[in-house]
């Protein structure tokens, strides 16, 4: 398979022209294994045809299998249903010369792809992290790597801070979340602008609100603030659409004229209604981090069980 600076398939170049265009870059992080449950491809596969809709463009570190090559189809069939082509779409597959070799020369989903060959692990990592705003989905190892990486690239301004939304199908990163938490509660670590996403919706509210505010990428501080606002206000957002149908744009439109021309009594019916949302939103979160915990303690309470019967029998 031939890189990409030496293809001159037409399609693949018009998806090459796509990618010098300007616009918003998200690097999706995940797993190259597709997990037990189904769900996991077929959300990953939504983020794909999500990155689209939004005329995002996806970066990523490579892959034709898993979860990230599940996000790559659906960024394909979703560039596809909407340009009316067959193959070309506005993705960046970044890796290296050891890895790119791994895979073979007919592979139809990467020879579409528009491939940067880095020299070393740690050049790719940096050329992934020029995107806008990062995306981590479901993956081992690797996409654990990835993430403290990144973390410890901004803690130490090697790396503008930038949004980092944490796609959680099926709560899968609960512990990891709890385990940043602590550590930055303990004072070990900087806090991190986590927009935590539970579902397509909420996914799709966090793209929409992040295109909307247009936020200078650049600048460190008012991304940090930009993130934060948007955790503290998603849970608003998510109950005007679920409730009125409202979207995005419309109800920011909304919010926005009645913090700049509404009444005393308006905007203070506004913010009771943010806040309102925001609490319950965290309620639910701690009957789910509840419920995990009764999980983990009927694992605990099985193999102590389990522990305390050999040690019997080989008492005996």
């Amino acid at each position: 398979m031939a890189k990409t600076e030496n293809v001159s398939d037409e399609a693949i170049e018009s998806f090459k022209q796509e990618n010098k265009k300007a616009g918003i870059r998200v690097f999706v992080a995940g797993g190259s294994r597709s997990g037990k449950d189904s769900q996991y491809i077929e959300e990953a596969y939504n983020l794909g045809r999500k990155i689209v809709e939004m005329d995002f463009k996806l970066d990523f570190g490579l892959s034709n299998r898993g979860i990230m090559g599940a996000v790559a189809r659906g960024v394909m069939d979703g560039w596809n249903a909407k340009q009316g082509k067959i193959d070309d779409a506005p993705i960046q597959g970044i890796t290296t010369e050891k890895y790119f070799e791994l895979y073979p020369s007919d592979d139809d989903l990467i020879k579409k792809m528009d491939v940067v060959v880095a020299h070393t692990l740690e050049e790719r990592k940096q050329k992934l992290l020029t995107a806008d705003f990062v995306v981590f989905a479901p993956g081992g190892v690797g996409t654990l790597d990835e993430l403290a990486y990144d973390c410890v690239a901004m803690q130490d301004g090697m790396l503008s801070i930038k949004p980092f939304i944490i796609y959680n199908i099926n709560g899968f990163f609960h512990h990891l979340l709890e385990f940043l938490k602590s550590i930055a509660n303990e004072g070990f670590a900087d806090p991190v602008p986590f927009i935590v996403v539970n579902n397509a919706e909420e996914l799709e509210i966090a793209f929409r609100w992040l295109k909307m505010k247009k936020i200078d990428y650049s600048n460190s501080k008012e991304v940090f603030v930009m993130s934060r606002r948007l955790v503290y206000e998603l849970p608003y957002y998510s109950k005007q659409k679920e409730y009125y149908n409202m979207d995005v744009v419309t109800c920011s439109e909304r919010m926005d004229f009645i913090k700049e021309h509404g009444t005393d009594f308006d905007q203070k019916v506004l913010q009771n209604e943010i806040h309102t949302a925001y609490l319950e939103k965290e309620i639910e979160k701690m009957y789910d981090r509840l419920a995990q915990t009764g999980r983990d303690t009927g694992i605990v309470s099985s193999k102590l069980a389990e522990l305390k019967k050999r040690k019997k029998e080989m008492l005996k």
